[in-house]
């Protein structure tokens, strides 16, 4: 046991312990660019950071995923906050999130993500990439008025909307903030070249922070109009836990949309889970596979504590775990590290944390949004041909005109009509020979035959010539429909009336007579 303990000791301070100083320091500016970007208290990103480092890290089996806020969440977290009007209500949602993961991971559902086809999921993340991206550029130009909200991303660009709102901006905005902002792109776009890894000598979003918090202050020491307002800058009160929100269980049962958001958000944040925990096991050098129904319960018990204690919903992200890797982790520690940084963060230095301007925030948000919208994105899905392509751009379409639920439901209808167009054709392949002028078909049902393929089969059949030589081979079939042994037994009388003559391999009758 001592030993076990040394070991665990030693790995630690040699790998996780540094691992997850890394991790925090990446994890920092999103949390509170996630919770800028949600429209909720900034302090609620934080928590989340904190819930998913400290809790679900314990709980999963995964090594090294971490936990926290997420970007794709952001749109649907927003949305919820605005139509509810009271965040106490909203928290509601993410203790059903939570329930509804939970239950998931319980009754052993976690190969849920694998009947969702990849062009939907991608097309939702790229759509909410475009809706993060729309959303942060009034804040990375400083504009400071609590108007600028709406409720979906075409909106933004109708007459009426868009006009009465550039008249507004060259009074709101601040130079001081566009300043930054374009600092703070150009570092990101240049740390994301592959020729720029020596130059990391910090994380880039925490490089970024640094940099707003240096820049900014040269302005304020030059008294310079350049210099940003107070309200252009993040502020956590020095008490933060004396002013976090708490549910209101009375109003559990009030409202259905309670519910139907909470589902929601908990089959994104699964979705988006699952996917993050594919891709952070590919880079494990250890080929560790994590235990998806396990991590649906550690997901689900920390989306419960998140609404508990005032904090948005979380997911395993994509940017904390490959950092994770990067940084040299060995074990689920270091996500539990990077936990503990972030608690100590808020209590003991929230007055440097006061100091970053949303502006740096959002730049960190703006390259998040692009790198889930890519072009190359689209490029991909273009060439893999209509079928991926088609669900993929309705699914944006439909998001960016309507809302997430909408826009994933049109799109999995689609990719669900193209299976369904293809299974048509997949049934069966029929062969036309002849032979001494005589036409002979061979009809060779596949391996399953289902009644999807009702409608052609019955065409084909339907369309065979009269004194024709029929063959029908099911021998090689695992699976014959009911409904497809009824078409070919009825059809036997016909062919008789039609004088084609019919042979019958490996498939059973039946009694069709008995049916009327």
């Amino acid at each position: 046991m001592k030993r076990t303990i040394k070991y665990y000791r030693i790995i630690w301070l040699k790998y996780d312990l540094p691992a997850g100083l890394s991790v925090f320091l990446v994890a920092l500016p999103l949390c509170l660019g996630i919770a800028l970007a949600s429209g909720a208290p900034l302090y609620a990103g934080l928590l989340s950071g904190i819930i998913g480092g400290l809790v679900v890290a314990l709980i999963s089996g995964s090594q090294l995923a971490v936990s926290g806020p997420a970007a794709g969440l952001t749109t649907l977290v927003a949305a919820s906050i605005v139509s509810f009007g009271d965040y106490k209500i909203f928290l509601l949602t993410v203790i059903v999130a939570g329930l509804f993961q939970l239950l998931l991971g319980l009754l052993k559902l976690g190969v849920i993500a694998n009947y969702f086809p990849s062009s939907v999921i991608k097309g939702m993340l790229a759509a909410i990439g475009l809706i993060l991206i729309s959303k942060q550029i009034p804040i990375a130009l400083g504009y400071d008025e609590p108007d600028f909200g709406i409720s979906s991303f075409l909106n933004l660009f109708s007459s009426d909307h868009f006009l009465s709102k550039l008249d507004n901006f060259n009074h709101h905005i601040t130079r001081g903030a566009i300043l930054i902002t374009i600092i703070s792109l150009v570092v990101l776009i240049l740390l994301q070249l592959p020729s720029a890894k020596k130059l990391k000598i910090l994380p880039a979003p925490l490089m970024v922070v640094v940099l707003g918090i240096i820049i900014n202050a040269i302005f304020a020491n030059a008294a310079s109009d350049y210099s940003l307002k107070q309200t252009q800058l993040v502020s956590i009160p020095s008490n933060v836990f004396a002013d976090i929100s708490f549910p209101d269980f009375t109003k559990l049962f009030s409202n259905s949309a309670i519910w139907k958001d909470g589902i929601v958000i908990g089959l994104l944040a699964t979705l988006e889970t699952l996917l993050c925990i594919e891709a952070i096991d590919k880079l494990d050098k250890h080929n560790r596979i994590t235990p998806v129904n396990r991590e649906l319960v550690a997901q689900g018990i920390g989306n419960m504590t998140c609404g508990l204690l005032g904090a948005i919903p979380i997911t395993a992200v994509v940017v904390r775990g490959s950092a994770n890797v990067d940084a040299g982790a060995r074990t689920k520690l270091s996500a539990f590290t990077h936990g503990l940084f972030l608690l100590l963060a808020v209590l003991l230095v929230p007055f440097l944390l006061n100091k970053i301007p949303y502006a740096s925030l959002s730049a960190i948000l703006l390259i998040t949004g692009y790198n889930l919208t890519k072009p190359k994105l689209y490029r991909n899905r273009w060439s893999l041909g209509w079928k991926h392509f088609m669900p993929f751009i309705l699914t944006i379409i439909v998001i960016l005109a309507t809302d997430l639920l909408i826009g994933v439901s049109i799109g999995l209808l689609l990719s669900t009509y193209f299976i369904i167009r293809n299974n048509f054709k997949a049934g069966y392949k029929i062969t036309k020979k002849v032979i001494n002028g005589i036409e002979a078909q061979y009809i060779k049902l596949n391996s399953n035959v289902t009644f999807l393929n009702k409608v052609s089969l019955r065409k084909s059949l339907d369309e065979v010539a009269e004194y024709s030589v029929l063959t029908i081979d099911g021998s090689e079939c695992n699976f014959i429909d009911y409904d497809i042994l009824e078409i070919i037994s009825e059809f036997e009388n016909k062919a008789k009336d039609r004088h084609i003559e019919l042979r019958i391999l490996g498939i059973q009758k039946v009694n069709v007579t008995a049916l009327h």
